[in-house]
């Protein structure tokens, strides 16, 4: 039996982080796995940290400060499972709901490839936006677009957190999710770090979970927004958040990281770019 942790953060999401530990509990269950679950509740006033303790009392709740978002709290909660020994960690996004097979199918998917490659990889699970729509919302990512799921299992170069399966071999290697970031761009520097450090990163052969994607175009370039607006959202945790940005691409792209991020401002001040740049891949 595989001695798991699973690791989450949550923020006044009450009911969807509820409906995601009902089906990872499921999943679990369906898998005959038993997973320890570390959950930070991220200064919640909803009382979601008060419904997760009296629904799943073997959680473990830790307290955040309200200001921690994506990043800095699933930091905090593997800081925490990091503390016992685990052979694997799964990353679960709060408002991701997994299929009965999923961890199955993550588990098959890492230990064929150990089989096969003799060397540990990052498993990515793809999510579809809703329970029998097949399209893809969040997932394993390569430089053209969303590595969609056919069926075999397929290498990707980038990755969303929603659904992240991590062994302990890779976590000693490579340590927690970047202190760099506060929201956005630590999942996606985590995958970068795995690769540079050679072990692979792979997407699930099927759709093993759900989950609406984001708006289409990003606030921060949204026409609709007045320019004032833009820029607030621009430089904000929930936006691109562009001195992290900048951070990201001189990381990972030291000699073309300001042509990355003189685009990102353009688009920003002219947001007509954005489309053109999506229909171009600027």
């Amino acid at each position: 039996m595989e001695n798991t942790a699973v690791i989450l953060t949550c923020h006044n999401r009450k009911d969807k982080t509820l409906n995601c530990l009902n089906r990872l509990f499921e999943s679990a269950a369906n898998s005959g796995l038993e997973v320890a679950t570390y959950l930070v509740d991220d200064g919640s006033t909803d009382g979601t940290g008060e419904a997760v303790k009296k629904c799943f009392p073997k959680v473990n709740v830790i307290q955040g400060n309200g200001n921690l978002f994506w990043n800095q709290g699933m930091r905090l909660a593997w800081n925490e499972a990091s503390k016992k020994d685990y052979d694997f960690y799964l990353w679960l996004n709060d408002d991701t709901n997994l299929f009965p097979s999923a961890l199955s199918e993550l588990f098959y998917a890492y230990k064929f490839l150990y089989t096969q490659n003799q060397n540990p990889a990052l498993i990515c699970g793809a999510c579809c936006s809703e329970v029998g729509v097949d399209e893809f919302s969040y997932g394993g990512r390569s430089e053209v677009g969303p590595v969609v799921p056919n069926g075999s299992l397929q290498t990707c170069k980038y990755i969303n957190g929603n659904v992240v399966l991590v062994s302990k071999e890779i976590f000693e290697e490579l340590g927690n999710l970047a202190g760099d970031y506060t929201h956005g761009m630590g999942d996606f520097d985590y995958g970068l770090r795995a690769q540079r450090a050679g072990f692979k990163c792979y997407t699930s052969k099927e759709y093993i979970a759900a989950c609406l994607p984001n708006e289409e175009t990003p606030r921060w370039c949204d026409p609709k927004e007045k320019l004032s607006k833009r820029l607030k959202i621009f430089y904000s945790p929930l936006g691109l958040n562009y001195k992290e940005y900048i951070i990201f691409r001189r990381k990972f792209w030291p000699n073309e990281w300001y042509v990355f991020a003189i685009k990102a401002y353009l688009k920003a001040l002219v947001p007509r770019l954005y489309t053109a740049a999506a229909k171009n891949r600027l």
